[in-house]
């Protein structure tokens, strides 16, 4: 009986064995940039840029979400519960880099991500109004979208820092605080993963803070801005095995336009872009700009450009969601 016991524990070793090694020999998944086959709700951390957006009269973020199968939501100014660890406002008020800590991460987030996922109603102004699905299609929310504001994009220190570790001075604070530098911004996002693992359930897009025009910010601070999206494009991901989590690199969308703020570079071989191109993603820089390529009065991107980025997200949004699934499908074969 020992033999015969030992024989079918030696025969189930094998066979996960066999399973795990065909996993790794089996053809790589193909990317799907076509909508998911039934409704998604998803939510979108924003303020003011993120708000125009969303727009119908400006960004048609909504109406890209809306007719690839989304049904979106939003938090805003004033939303959500008081932020514990600052008091008094609420931590929608709160989205700059070193605040993503709070949410995901901090003695009080727990409380804020509750909020969040179970999150339904639109929080844009009425003059940012934003169309979506008719019909909820129950549950949490499923895609989160975090975005902080082009204040994020002075960055201080040197491109090439490598991330903080252990315990970040920036971890709380705004986009004006000393700390806001190349290696604790690094340091930031990598905190986050150490949550985001915990939740395969959910899929987490960071979308990067947009560009400042060139008045507002420094050469130097402008190139830190460039380096440190480009790392959490090509780098931060890295050695991080699941894929429930993403970028959209909003920042380089806006920093190439097609000859004014006014007219944007959609579609056209060159330029700088994040987007589904030609059956792959592509992530291309071919105008040497750090600065905004479609600044309005101040430094919130014109309609032209919003509309670039969200042509351009929403097809990447459908892959970055088909491979979270095909993982999803992954893990539940293994355990």
């Amino acid at each position: 009986m020992r033999r015969l016991n030992l024989k079918c524990a030696l025969v189930s070793v094998t066979a996960i064995l066999f399973l795990m090694f065909a996993a790794e020999l089996a053809p790589a998944f193909s990317d799907n940039p076509n909508p998911p086959s039934k409704p998604v709700k998803l939510i979108f951390i924003h303020h003011s840029s993120g708000e125009n957006w969303l727009a119908n009269e400006n960004g048609r973020l909504g109406i890209e979400l809306r007719n690839n199968n989304y049904f979106g939501s939003d938090t805003n100014y004033q939303w959500g519960p008081e932020d514990q660890d600052v008091g008094s406002e609420r931590i929608g008020d709160h989205t700059d880099i070193g605040h993503w800590y709070n949410w995901f991460g901090g003695l009080h987030s727990s409380v804020y991500l509750k909020a969040l996922y179970s999150e339904k109603k639109k929080h844009c102004h009425s003059y940012s109004y934003y169309s979506r699905l008719p019909k909820d299609p129950g549950g949490e929310n499923k895609i989160i979208l975090f975005k902080s504001c082009f204040p994020n994009s002075n960055i201080n220190g040197k491109p090439n820092d490598p991330p903080q570790t252990g315990n970040n001075p920036l971890r709380g604070q705004d986009a004006y605080s000393e700390y806001m530098t190349v290696a604790n911004v690094k340091g930031i996002y990598n905190d986050l993963l150490k949550y985001f693992t915990t939740r395969q359930d959910k899929l987490f897009i960071v979308v990067t803070a947009p560009p400042l025009t060139v008045n507002d910010t420094s050469s130097a601070q402008a190139a830190n801005a460039r380096a440190v999206n480009n790392w959490l494009v090509k780098k931060w991901l890295k050695n991080y095995r699941s894929k429930n989590v993403a970028v959209f690199n909003f920042y380089n969308v806006l920093t190439s336009n097609g000859g004014n703020p006014d007219v944007n570079d959609l579609d056209r071989e060159t330029g700088n872009h994040h987007r589904w191109w030609k059956g792959a993603v592509q992530h291309i820089q071919t105008v040497k700009k750090n600065t905004a390529a479609y600044p309005s009065e101040d430094n919130h991107p014109t309609v032209a450009g919003n509309r670039k980025a969200a042509k351009e997200f929403v097809k990447l949004l459908n892959v970055y969601y088909h491979r979270w699934q095909e993982s999803q499908g992954k893990l539940g074969l293994m355990f």
